[in-house]
């Protein structure tokens, strides 16, 4: 019998069970759960601007009465309302959502009142819900008033229990003003809080111009208003935001540099990113001190208290702030990118709204509430007026009305009578009722007929209302009661009237709660920082050696020493190895490198790898990609300014004198090309021609070319021919003899003034020309100011300076002048450059050591003189370079 009834039991079940697509219902199924999180938990509303939880706790709040204006309430009691009620999600999320909403720096508007530990900027977790109290702040009121006008729709709470309202009547655009974030399923949402009074302005503009575009708008709300301020780098993000629900904002932490110490700085941070922790901040700025990142922090203190953030970041000596703050930006949150992504749900589906779309919604949104509330406002009024009516047609006959209530037996019967019995009414009475509009007004042949309401609102009329003054009190209030009516309807009838209403309350809205803006905007488009703005600016001294070595030092490391000083130790070379070249530049610079295959590379200084005095360096090859057998000829630091290289020249001499002049730009601008990576031909080279020299120059300058016999030729660059190309040789500069070749180029001011007076003033010596420039001689005055000093050095040491006058200019393509005898004892020249009294040079010898001197220690002489000692070096060693250092007070 159990075998039979279990077959019948099974074949029954079998026919309950129904073959479905494993894959069709995972579909359904997550697909009903995402449109759940989606709509019930992570997307605010664009009406109100809230997530249901946030919703669900201002509601439970209000019917709560916690109101403003009463005492606070513990939060667990009100967690456990709105947990009980409307939101069964666990006690910790609501109390986080309700948590958020007290704290001033995560809302532009707090919509909850908290008493107690809410947390802070620091990241401190606030205090458990028993402990903490709370009620809705002020501007609450304008989120949840007119909810019993029947303004918007209830929806059955999770258990059917109760109800809950589907939107808050929001009489603000609440999703602009204090924004939202959270992460659906597919999908999220990132808005910005913007200033209260911005976004009201932008309102009523587009109430009284709806066809406005968002270019006008954005003349209202500048941009996101953070409640922790800060500075927004730029408006592109802005305005893609407002355009299109996407953007990017660059947010920086507001500093000043102060003053701490006599020598020393420090910045000082007032304001941080929105949504940054101000104890990670800090942490993460002291760990990039301590892993050497940022070098130039000596301390760092948090001096924040409740009058406002200040962290304070001291400096080393010497230590220049802004790089510091560049380096701040990039490694720590002192600079943040805010993704704007306002996505919310837009008649109850998600959308990409942008900044018109947001407060189109909202307004149409409101137009839909003030339409309910009037219609409830209108009906109440006439309710009211229903009766007040009754009670004056009542009053009109109050003898009547006593005797027929005395003669009854019981109220019921007298309601009865009162309804049956025709009223007369009275002409003014008669207009009151027309006005009024009541659908259940009986008039009939100027008789007036009681409903069972104005029945029972008389049976219940006390007595001392039958006095004269109370008599005329109800008159009163039936007038009132009229004029009432008619704004309703007036309001009902006219959208603009509709529409002032709106409008009305957004600026009392914006008069009580509206307040100056934190962020500042500053309406610079941003740019990403690049390297040189982390290096502080120092100089420094590049040192290239013959067999390839680079390195920069610090131009402090080469005191000056008096003329025939035997100098020191400048760079650690082998015996078959020297120093080639020397260059004084900046931390800033830019290089152009040019290799002895006629190539140019580029190069940052800062990318040299820094060493010490004595220091080797690095094979120049771990920076620049040489060839085989291809070496550094020379390399030109580039002036700063990008702008510089348009109008000038660069001019290229070789060995065997061949010379070409180009455009700067041509030569530095590499296009798609890579100049550190792959460099580029920028002359053509026979293969036993090298590249002396490359300098920066004008056409109204002069080229001097240096042999390594002591001859020079001077002509001017104008009558050189500009190339275009850069992959031909040049012309011929200068006629060498055998044995004999180019060492240097100078470029020199062109002059114009007479030769013999030019003769006649080099007949004085140097410490009486300008004594003569003072007995009124503006011909000898001109030449004292423009008066250039050529430096010629030679490899046993010796030097001298003399005038640049005492070189003629002549043709392009001759044998020269004598600049300084070539002797035994003085051996051959090595170079011959442009100096200035202030200046001071560097020579270096074949065995590493350098010498730094001061240009006013070497004495003008003739052009074709031999010179004094300058370095005094060993028996058998040479020099092999020497290099300018230019006065730095010079410009």
């Amino acid at each position: 019998m159990s075998d039979k009834t279990s077959k019948i039991d099974n074949s029954e079940n079998l026919e309950k069970i129904s073959s479905i697509s494993l894959i069709e219902e995972m579909k359904k199924s997550y697909l009903d759960y995402a449109m759940s999180v989606i709509v019930s938990r992570a997307l605010p509303d664009a009406r109100d601007g809230l997530k249901p939880v946030h919703r669900r706790i201002l509601y439970a709040m209000n019917e709560s009465g916690y109101n403003y204006n009463k005492s606070y309430k513990k939060s667990a009691r009100i967690v456990g309302e709105v947990m009980g009620k409307y939101h069964p999600h666990g006690d910790s999320a609501i109390y986080d959502s309700m948590v958020r909403m007290c704290q001033s720096f995560s809302m532009r508007l707090e919509l909850v009142d908290g008493q107690g530990n809410f947390g802070s900027l620091d990241g401190d977790p606030p205090a458990a819900m028993r402990y903490t109290e709370a009620r809705l702040a002020k501007i609450s009121e304008r989120m949840v008033n007119d909810l019993e006008k029947q303004t918007i729709s209830f929806q059955e709470n999770y258990d059917d229990t109760t109800i809950e309202p589907s939107v808050l009547p929001a009489q603000f655009p609440n999703l602009l003003v204090n924004g939202a974030s959270g992460i659906a399923v597919g999908m999220a949402t990132n808005i910005a809080p913007h200033n209260l009074g911005e976004v009201i302005d932008a309102t009523l503009y587009t109430i009284d111009k709806p066809d406005c575009n968002i270019e006008d708008l954005s003349k209202f709300v500048l941009g996101p208003d953070f409640p922790t301020g800060g500075e927004i780098i730029g408006v592109k993000g802005i305005r893609d935001a407002f355009k299109t629900g996407k953007g990017v904002c660059i947010v920086r932490s507001k500093t000043s540099i102060e003053n701490f110490k006599k020598d020393r700085e420090a910045i000082v941070v007032h304001e941080i990113p929105y949504q940054v922790n101000k104890s990670k901040l800090i942490e993460k700025i002291a760990e990039t001190v301590k892993n050497s990142i940022i070098e130039g922090i000596s301390d760092i203190r948090d001096e924040s208290d409740r009058n406002g953030v200040r962290v304070v970041i001291e400096l080393k000596k010497d230590v220049d702030p802004k790089i510091i703050l560049n380096q701040l930006y990039k490694h720590t949150l002192l600079q943040t990118t805010f993704n704007s992504n306002m996505l919310a749900l837009n008649k109850g589906k998600p959308e990409q709204l942008n900044l018109k779309q947001i407060i189109s919604s909202f307004i149409e949104f409101r137009e839909e509430v003030v339409t309910k509330r009037t219609i409830f406002d209108l009906n109440k009024a006439r309710n009211k007026a229903h009766i007040l009516i009754g009670l004056v047609v009542a009053n009109e006959d109050i003898d009547t009305i006593i005797n027929l209530i005395k003669d009854s037996k019981d109220s019921k019967e007298a309601k009865e009578k009162l309804i049956k019995k025709k009223w007369k009414l009275l002409d003014k009475n008669i207009n009151l009722i027309q006005l009024i509009e009541d659908e259940n007004t009986q008039i009939n042949s100027n008789y007036y007929i009681f409903t069972e309401t104005q029945a029972k609102a008389i049976l219940e009329l006390k007595l001392h209302k039958l006095t004269g003054i109370e008599r005329e009190d109800l008159k009163n209030d039936l007038e009132k009661i009229v004029i009432e009516i008619k704004g309703y309807l007036d309001i009902l009838q006219s959208r603009n009237k509709l529409l002032d209403v709106i409008k009305k309350e957004l600026l009392d809205i914006k008069e009580e709660f509206s307040n100056p803006r934190r962020s500042v905007i500053i309406d610079k488009e941003y740019e990403e920082i690049d390297d040189i703005s982390f290096i502080q600016k120092e100089n420094i001294i590049i040192t290239i050696s013959n067999n390839g070595y680079i390195k920069r030092s610090h131009l402090d490391n080469y005191r000056s020493q008096r003329r025939g000083g035997k100098g020191k130790t400048g760079m650690s070379t082998r015996e078959e190895d020297f120093v080639k070249e020397i260059h004084l530049a900046d931390t800033h610079s830019k290089l152009l490198v040019f290799s002895s295959f006629g190539k140019v590379y580029s190069l940052k200084s800062f990318d040299i790898p820094e060493s010490s005095l004595k220091g080797r360096g690095k094979p120049i090859i771990n920076l620049i990609p040489l060839s085989d057998g291809e070496k550094i000829a020379t390399f030109l630091p580039l002036p700063h300014d990008e702008d510089d290289w348009k109008n000038s020249l660069i001019v290229f001499v070789t060995k065997h004198g061949m010379i070409r002049k180009n455009k700067l730009i041509d030569v530095a601008k590499s296009g798609k090309r890579d100049l550190r990576e792959t460099g580029k031909l920028c002359i053509k080279l026979k293969s036993d021609d090298e590249l002396i020299g490359v300098k920066l120059a004008s056409d109204k300058e002069d080229v001097l070319l240096s042999s390594s016999n002591g001859k020079c030729l001077r002509f001017p660059l104008q009558k050189l021919r500009l190339f275009s190309g850069l992959n031909s040789g040049g012309v011929r500069g200068m006629k060498l003899e055998k044995n004999n070749m180019i060492i240097s180029q100078s470029i020199l001011k062109h002059s114009i003034i007479d030769i013999s007076i030019r003769q006649d003033y080099l007949k004085f010596s140097s410490e009486n020309r300008k004594n003569n420039t003072n007995n009124n001689n503006d011909k000898f005055s001109e030449l004292f100011n423009n008066e250039e000093f050529l430096l010629a050095v030679t490899s046993n040491g010796f030097g001298k300076r003399s005038s640049a006058y005492e070189y003629r200019i002549s043709n392009r393509g001759g044998k020269g002048i004598t600049g300084i005898l070539s002797t035994k004892k003085n051996g051959n020249v090595i170079d011959c450059f442009v100096i200035n009294e202030k200046d001071q040079i560097i020579m270096v010898s074949d065995k590493g050591q350098i010498i730094r001197v001061n240009i006013n220690q070497i004495r003008i002489a003739g052009r074709s003189t031999q010179g004094v000692k300058i370095f005094n070096i060993p028996e058998g060693d040479k020099i092999v370079y020497v290099s300018r250092i230019q006065d730095l007070d010079e410009d």
